[in-house]
């Protein structure tokens, strides 16, 4: 399949021209078939090109999951456009600086962010038109008026493999996202492989609550209607909707990150629903302890597959083959054409041996070209020999099945959305009153870790908790905000003044209100 697709623009047109009248992609009772998907989204780069966004330009996807999202995305592709695929979750002053730092000349999101989107973004330039799902007036384009003024005659970009596909932003150790540059063979070769170590077929049905702009629930997309199964897309995830969605549709395939199967073995209601249709169950975003993943199994009679990856690669890394070895507590192994190893974390040239702990290193197609304008994080980030740096504290066994030590020195992972110290400490400083802030983490049982901040206070003021966290409100998005402020005297730091993050859990107390004088 991959000596036939090109760039992810081909997806739909290969798919239609093999699965045609197949029901493609089911979202809130609405079915496309992939007849449907391609003709619409033929339709949607026709009007897009006679706008004037033209091939290697860039259009930002700022959504949930919708049936819009997904015809947006290929068709950015198939007018030999880049995807900017935004976190939904992200508030309008983020969303601001991703599409300025990428210059994106076009966002396309619903009707009930159009508003907010088009203040936070006046000014920026390049930025040419703002299209909305619903009709909202204020110079804001309709979706429905792009497809019906879109011809259905084909479309197929000239970009190859090697050109770039898209930019997904990460969250920013330096407090601002960067953006991971892909081509399309990163993603199309992920894509495949993971179907590929999954044992996808035309035969299967995948319930899927990821985000599509998220890398996991991208490569769960892509490999779907590449392969001719059927995508049922979840809006957002609720136990109830997920549950119910499996029973339906007779689901073979269910994708989820460990708060969702935690919330899932929670529910009340779990044993009341027909899980039999299912054949195995995936789980990334962050490690999940092995009781649970031996009772999911247990509950849902079917393998649970675990994974690991991150928006640099295009997704997965490593993973379980369906028809291999499923060894809990491990994130699998290297996708096919892919290296993975453990290198010594402070000399990355020297390769230790099984059992070993070091850093967890990969190299093959699906590393990143490089981040968007920053070459200098793109050097400490990619060796010269092509070896990308994860920052992940792991160790290997003799058959090559890698297992999670400690996550990135400093990231803070809640129920699989990643989160910089120094992106909320830059918000929380602003407030007038804050002299120093340091965020560290806790362990939670459901949403894996919580971000915590340690404020110090300016002389004389007091604060509130619930201050300090309204104001983190209106400048993060919610999953970054932190779930408690602890007023400190100070916070431990180096010889030279650095912050010991590590050490922020020594300074534990009750939230609440500390006068400083």
């Amino acid at each position: 399949m991959l000596n036939q697709l090109q760039n992810l623009g081909d997806i739909p047109t290969y798919a239609a021209e093999r699965f045609g009248d197949k029901t493609a992609l089911i979202f809130q009772e609405k079915t496309f078939t992939f007849r449907d998907l391609d003709e619409l989204t033929n339709r949607l780069a026709q009007s897009l090109r006679k706008m004037g966004v033209n091939p290697g330009e860039r259009v930002s996807i700022y959504s949930n999951n919708s049936w819009e999202w997904v015809v947006s995305y290929y068709a950015i592709s198939k007018l030999g456009g880049v995807i900017n695929p935004i976190n939904v979750m992200l508030k309008p002053e983020e969303v601001r600086f991703v599409v300025q730092d990428c210059g994106a000349k076009a966002i396309i999101l619903p009707g009930d962010k159009a508003g907010a989107i088009r203040e936070a973004t006046s000014g920026v330039s390049g930025l040419e038109y703002i299209i909305s799902y619903e009709d909202v007036g204020g110079g804001v384009l309709p979706f429905q008026d792009l497809l019906n003024r879109g011809s259905p005659e084909p479309m197929r970009s000239s970009a190859g493999p090697g050109d770039m596909s898209t930019i997904g932003y990460t969250s920013g150790t330096t407090g601002h996202p960067k953006g991971a540059a892909l081509t399309h063979r990163s993603v199309l070769v992920n894509a495949c492989m993971t179907a590929n170590m999954h044992m996808k077929t035309s035969h299967d049905r995948v319930v899927s609550a990821l985000p599509c702009a998220h890398v996991y629930g991208n490569v769960v997309m892509h490999g779907e209607l590449a392969l001719g199964g059927t995508l049922i897309l979840l809006p957002r995830f609720t136990e109830h909707d997920a549950l119910e969605a499996i029973q339906k549709y007779r689901a073979t395939v269910f994708e989820g990150v460990p708060t969702m199967y935690l919330y899932l073995l929670s529910y009340p209601d779990l044993d009341k629903y027909d899980l039999s249709s299912l054949t195995r169950c995936t789980v990334g975003g962050q490690t999940m302890s092995v009781d649970k993943m031996i009772e999911v199994e247990k509950r849902f009679k079917c393998p649970l597959l675990e994974l690991w990856g991150m928006t640099e690669i295009a997704g997965l890394g490593t993973t379980h083959p369906y028809y291999g070895k499923n060894k809990l507590g491990s994130i699998g192994v290297a996708l096919p054409y892919t290296e993975v190893k453990i290198a010594d974390r402070e000399d990355a040239s020297k390769t230790l041996k099984p059992g070993e702990i070091g850093e967890l290193m990969i190299r093959g197609p699906i590393v990143m070209m490089g981040y968007w304008g920053n070459e200098e994080a793109t050097r400490e980030t990619i060796e010269e020999g092509g070896w990308l740096h994860t920052g992940d504290v792991c160790h290997m066994d003799e058959e090559g099945y890698v297992y999670v030590v400690d996550r990135k020195k400093d990231l803070i992972i809640t129920a699989g959305y990643n989160i910089y110290p120094a992106e909320i400490e830059r918000v929380v400083l602003k407030h007038e009153k804050v002299a120093i802030c340091a965020v560290g983490k806790e362990p939670d049982e459901f949403k894996g870790e919580l971000a915590k901040a340690f404020v110090v206070l300016k002389p004389g003021e007091t604060a509130t908790e619930e201050e300090i966290l309204s104001f983190c409100r209106e400048h993060l998005a919610n999953y970054k905000v932190p779930k408690g402020v602890y007023f400190v005297d100070d916070v431990p730091k180096t010889s030279t003044g650095k912050i010991m993050r590590r050490k922020l859990a020594e300074l534990l107390q009750p939230p609440g209100s500390l006068k400083l004088s």
